[in-house]
């Protein structure tokens, strides 16, 4: 049986996007993509001056502009890419609860995020967070200033790798994600100089290079199996100093998508998301794809 694709939908722009992009996937991975649109129908409310009940009316345009925007727009995405199998659904929920829901045993959750303008990235709205920190299923962001098909299919996916905890399925993603598309695979790491450089211990040129080369090493170590798994996929190493987020943020200019991980918690107060991570999704210029891992 073939997997499902979760696009929620809402009418914006940067939802459109989402869909579009999902719809690409999903002819990719020959799965098939299920868009949802969450939206509760709460009817108008008349009192008349005269204080006599007047019933609602039984058509309320909002309500059947949400039951179209599915429909019309699977119409619309079945028509642009032949091949596709498409559905999609109005249901009557809050968002965050109807898109956990339609996502789980689902490949992927695609969302539009709110673009902050031409250069400064995206941020992603209170759904989207809501979601990026409870969702077990990977999740999608999609800028609608992302551009045409085209603009993208070639470039490489960058990941953003943590070596303390190396997850085994946000790296495999990554070379999926690379060996779908043909295209190289940028692993970014970051990592810290030692404590003792803060209290004054010396650094020189020498003790610096040995470190990056040891940080290097480590990379390359994690990497190697999966590199043998998907050889067709080159693969770029970069070990840097410090957080990778800018980085990252820096990669993403030139790259078809960006795979972060985000690791499950099950405390129900603080950050859910990881500083890297956070800093990827506010101002990278491609797509973003959040891995979550245990």
């Amino acid at each position: 049986m073939s997997s499902t694709i979760v696009a929620g939908l809402d009418g914006s722009p940067e939802s459109l996007a989402a869909a579009e992009w999902a719809a690409r996937e999903a002819l990719r991975t020959d799965a098939r993509l299920h868009l949802v649109h969450a939206w509760l129908w709460h009817p108008y409310v008349y009192g008349p001056p005269a204080g006599v009940s007047v019933p609602p009316p039984s058509e309320d345009p909002r309500r059947e502009g949400a039951e179209r925007l599915p429909r019309e727009t699977a119409a619309e995405l079945a028509a642009d890419h032949p091949g596709l199998s498409v559905s999609g659904e109005r249901v009557a929920e809050q968002p965050v609860p109807a898109l956990l829901a339609a996502a789980e045993g689902a490949e992927l959750l695609v969302l539009g995020s709110r673009g902050l303008g031409g250069v400064a990235g995206f941020l992603t709205g209170s759904v989207a967070q809501s979601l990026v920190a409870r969702s077990r299923t990977p999740i999608v962001l999609v800028r609608a200033e992302a551009g045409p098909a085209e603009s993208t299919e070639r470039e490489e996916v960058v990941l953003g790798l943590d070596l303390e905890h190396p997850d085994a399925s946000v790296i495999a993603f990554a070379f999926r994600a690379a060996a779908r598309r043909a295209t190289d695979l940028h692993v970014v790491h970051g990592w810290s100089l030692p404590p003792y450089y803060g209290y004054g211990g010396a650094s020189d040129a020498e003790t610096d290079r040995q470190l990056l080369a040891q940080a290097q090493q480590q990379l390359s170590e994690v990497l190697a199996p999966w590199q043998e798994k998907f050889p067709a996929v080159g693969l770029r190493e970069q070990a840097v100093i410090g957080g990778a987020g800018r980085h990252l943020v820096e990669a993403a200019r030139k790259a078809a998508l960006v795979v972060v991980g985000r690791r499950n918690r099950t405390s129900p107060v603080g950050s859910h998301v990881g500083p890297v991570t956070q800093a990827v999704l506010h101002h990278s210029t491609a797509p973003v794809a959040v891995v979550p891992h245990d």
